[in-house]
């Protein structure tokens, strides 16, 4: 296990006992960038794949606009991907996804 990850079962509202998340990461990509984009991510997600708790991804790109990216990872719990976003955030964990990347938005579910 990674270091500070601690695996725990939470409730949601529910009361349904949830393990794992599924974190969606909606992207746009900058236009000049498109070109680039599709080596770029699965030159990312080799090291998303191989963190402690990765369940797997999916990448899914728009029908309408190759610029739109929507990545659908799936976690052991929430821990898991805290542990990973905040590796994210360091030197030794930062990726050259910033380097194509307009915008970005994050959210996370748990099964109801």
């Amino acid at each position: 296990m990674h270091p500070g990850v601690r695996s725990r079962n939470i409730a949601n509202q529910w009361g349904v006992s949830v393990a794992t998340v599924t974190a969606l990461l909606d992207l746009r990509i900058k236009p000049e960038s498109v070109a680039e984009a599709k080596e770029t991510v699965e030159s990312v997600l080799v090291s998303t794949r191989a963190f402690p708790g990765c369940l797997g991804v999916d990448v899914l790109v728009d029908t309408e606009d190759e610029a739109h990216l929507l990545l659908i990872e799936k976690w052991e719990s929430i821990e898991h991907d805290q542990a990973y976003r905040d590796w994210r955030a360091t030197d030794a964990g930062a990726s050259a996804l910033s380097t194509i990347v307009a915008s970005r938005r994050l959210t996370r579910f748990v099964a109801a």
